[in-house]
């Protein structure tokens, strides 16, 4: 059986091609990223095709926050079809073509034309969802947004409407779907893995100190809004906040604006994996509240780290780790809620320790990549040997 994968990006897309490649499965990947950027994927190079006018233009803009938000979203829908254009005429024949979602249509029917078949690979709830969610986080923060662009919410519809399934990586995802009126016969729940040889400890949160953590692109999606809101209300004598991740000037402004900005906040900006397991093991939880996404990597990322996490239901963390037991979940957008379970994990450090060593276990069990790779083989054969 031969598979191709296409990714306008590189998201797991390539921890996924590793592993088809290392089964002897890969037919090749297709990315939008420049081929200089893919050198250390541990890929043979014959099986890398890249397209990078438009995406990496893109990523190479150095001001594309200060621009006209119907000139991003031109951009944006100008780089999915024409990646997806490209992806109709360079993909090769095979039994299986597994797309992430935005651009893969094109090349999605030209596999089933081929006698193949085609795999929507979804990373986020599905895009109505998705587009609901976040206008309503916007709506209540008064931050204009228009909404996802219309294009992309008509290609992914599109996809997953003629795909013969979709992968999806956690049960809030794919409880976002069947809420669209997806068939369940339709979805398939494969979680993200996590590269235990990259992520492990390498320190311990110090005693007597509360080291609270969150790590993504600050946002309103990301739920940045509540932690600092949480933190604030935090008793400790020595807490400290520290987000790592793209900063966002106008979302601290907003937060200074409305005094609910830390003044004992730490920005660090983009850190590389090295660095970050270190954070991560010196940390006493990650928190991740967010109102919108798939399965957040950190969360298991930290796990591995022995550092429990604080996430909302709406992160996949219900597929990662039990409420209570290896970390906490709590619904979206409750500060009280999620004050609480920090108040509890620094009030009780022995919990806390004993919290941390069993997300550490926990994530053992459920594998690295290399168990997504078994999880991902057995359902495209289970659908490639499906008349």
């Amino acid at each position: 059986m031969k598979i191709a994968l296409s990714t306008v990006g590189k998201f797991h897309t390539f921890d996924l091609a590793r592993e088809l490649h290392a089964r002897g499965a890969l037919a090749g990947i297709y990315s939008g990223y420049p081929q200089c950027k893919l050198r250390n994927e541990g890929i043979a190079k014959d099986l890398i095709h890249t397209f990078p006018w438009v995406m990496g233009s893109y990523m190479a803009f150095p001001w594309k926050q200060q621009l006209p938000n119907r000139v991003l979203q031109a951009w944006e829908n100008l780089n999915a079809v024409s990646f997806g254009r490209w992806l109709e005429q360079s993909v090769v024949d095979c039994d299986v073509y597994v797309g992430l979602s935005g651009s893969t249509l094109r090349a999605g029917r030209k596999a089933l034309a081929r006698g193949g078949k085609y795999v929507c690979d979804r990373g986020s709830a599905h895009i109505r969802v998705q587009d609901e969610l976040l206008r309503e986080e916007h709506a209540l923060w008064g931050v204009p947004f228009e909404g996802i662009d219309p294009r992309a919410i008509a290609r992914e519809e599109a996809e997953y409407a003629e795909a013969d399934c979709i992968t999806v990586p956690s049960t809030f995802v794919l409880e976002s779907f069947a809420s669209r009126g997806i068939g369940v016969d339709r979805l398939r729940l494969l979680p993200y893995g996590v590269n235990l040889s990259r992520f492990h400890p390498t320190d311990s949160a110090a005693d007597g100190a509360f080291n609270v953590l969150f790590v993504g692109g600050m946002s309103l999606r990301k739920g940045v809004q509540y932690l600092v809101q949480a933190y604030q209300k935090l008793v400790h004598p020595a807490k400290s906040l520290t987000l790592v991740g793209a900063p966002s000037e106008a979302l601290i402004a907003l937060l200074k604006e409305r005094q609910l900005w830390p003044a004992d906040v730490r920005v660090l900006g983009h850190v590389p994996q090295p660095q970050l397991k270190d954070i991560m093991s010196r940390s006493h939880v990650l928190v991740l509240p967010s109102i919108e996404e798939g399965l957040a990597m950190v969360q298991a990322q930290a796990m591995a780290c022995g550092c429990p996490v604080i996430a909302s239901e709406h992160t996949g963390s219900a597929d990662l780790y039990t409420d209570g037991c290896e970390g906490f979940i709590v619904p979206v957008r409750n500060v009280d809620a999620l004050s609480a379970r920090l108040q509890q994990l620094a009030d009780h450090p022995a919990q806390r320790a004993a919290m941390g060593q069993r997300a550490l276990q926990r994530v053992s069990q459920i594998g690295g990549w290399s168990s997504y790779g078994d999880k991902a083989m057995a359902i495209y054969s289970a659908l490639h040997g499906h008349a």
